[in-house]
């Protein structure tokens, strides 16, 4: 789940974060209110749940509340089309005010889960602000790593010597081993999958200060923050995706023709690695939650047949204790019986009730084809999609 620059800001001032004094505005008027406040030059940043805002033009620095009600005016209900937003862009529709920073360095520092293995991962480099990916990939800057372990608090000595790699000393030094050790809680206390901050400044009074926040919530992990849930923007979350939240449903709409489900977002990735290497072309992600029902996941399989563009779908499950094989096929037979479309169903079934589910899709007058293992139903679903193409 993402949130927003000013909502992190928000979550990590507990933690030590320390960030320019700012207020959100919906309106041109407050944003000018907010600048008269603040005083001195200002910074206006359309807040939304993408990268790239200043390459957009989504910031702006202004030396006046009239300035900075100008802006606001152009920005707010503007789309900003940015590498990560996609052709289509994302409507603005509150700004962050905040107090201009000046820094005598930019630097960048980021928490996150490293996928090979799921240990927690700092990384850093010296030189922070726009196009840093960009840049590392070039090897124009270099990109410090330090793992932390899953969950155990790591040596003192080894944040030392990191931070003092990104060229921090003296106070400077201990302000970032500080701030290292409240983002490693918060990420841990809060169910984060991300945690970044770029540019983090050295200011001139000799002060590390957040000039920008991005922080990613794991959704599976809501259940245990309901006040954290309530920071979702469901605006900025498409109906088909959060249609398929509210059902236990982890999904991403793709413009394939080969739908996919499966139960596991690892099993989900591989599938959709294979489809790929197949020659085919994904129309969706789906991973279905175990804490899905049967009614929640023949939701997810109408998401599916209601996309004209869905040629074939190709279902990838294993079933395990808490989910068994049969509730997905119970929810498969439940949406095609309610959709009237039928498209071919290529299915590997694995594990708990596999054989079980085999039958139970057959009552439902499912036809499906069965294979044994994952590259063959990849290879069927890829074959049988550009038939029907």
């Amino acid at each position: 789940m993402k949130i927003h620059e000013f909502q992190a800001k928000q979550l990590l001032a507990p933690y030590g974060l320390v960030a320019p004094e700012g207020s959100v505005a919906i309106t041109p008027h407050e944003a000018g209110e907010i600048a008269r406040r603040l005083g001195g030059p200002v910074v206006v940043k359309a807040q939304i749940h993408a990268g790239g805002r200043q390459k957009a033009g989504g910031i702006h620095h202004v030396d006046a509340s009239g300035s900075a009600e100008g802006v606001a005016s152009r920005l707010l209900g503007r789309k900003l089309v940015t590498a990560q937003t996609g052709a289509h862009g994302e409507k603005v529709k509150r700004l962050l005010i905040e107090s201009a920073v000046a820094a005598t360095r930019e630097l960048h520092i980021a928490l996150l889960i490293d996928s090979s293995s799921g240990e927690l991962m700092l990384i850093g480099s010296a030189k922070g602000g726009a196009d840093i990916e960009e840049q590392a990939a070039r090897g124009e800057i270099r990109v410090n790593q330090l793992r932390l372990g899953a969950g155990t608090e790591p040596h003192r000595y080894e944040i030392a010597a990191f931070i003092a790699g990104l060229g921090l000393e003296g106070a400077l030094h201990e302000q970032g081993c500080a701030l290292v050790d409240g983002l490693r809680r918060a990420f841990l206390e809060l169910d984060a999958s991300l945690i970044e901050i770029n540019p983090l400044a050295v200011t001139e009074e000799g002060t590390l200060v957040a000039l920008d926040v991005k922080m990613v919530l794991d959704d599976n992990a809501m259940f245990r923050h309901p006040d954290l849930a309530v920071l979702r923007d469901d605006e900025e979350v498409s109906d088909i995706e959060l249609h398929a939240q509210l059902h236990q449903l982890n999904y991403v709409q793709l413009d394939g023709n080969i739908g996919l489900v499966a139960n596991g977002a690892g099993l989900g990735l591989a599938t959709l690695d294979m489809v790929v290497a197949a020659k085919g072309r994904p129309a969706n992600f789906m991973d279905i939650r175990t804490t899905a029902k049967s009614l929640d996941i023949a939701q997810g399989f109408k998401l599916l047949l209601d996309n004209p563009a869905t040629k074939a779908i190709l279902i990838n499950v294993h079933g395990g204790g808490m989910q068994p094989c049969d509730t997905i096929a119970e929810g498969l037979g439940i949406a095609v019986r309610r959709s009237g479309r039928s498209l071919p169903l290529v299915v590997r079934l694995a594990g708990n009730n596999a054989d079980f589910a085999r039958s139970r899709l057959k009552n439902f007058g499912c036809a499906i084809v069965d294979c044994p293992d994952m590259w063959t139903a990849a290879a069927k679903a890829v074959a049988i999609a550009a038939k029907g193409a």
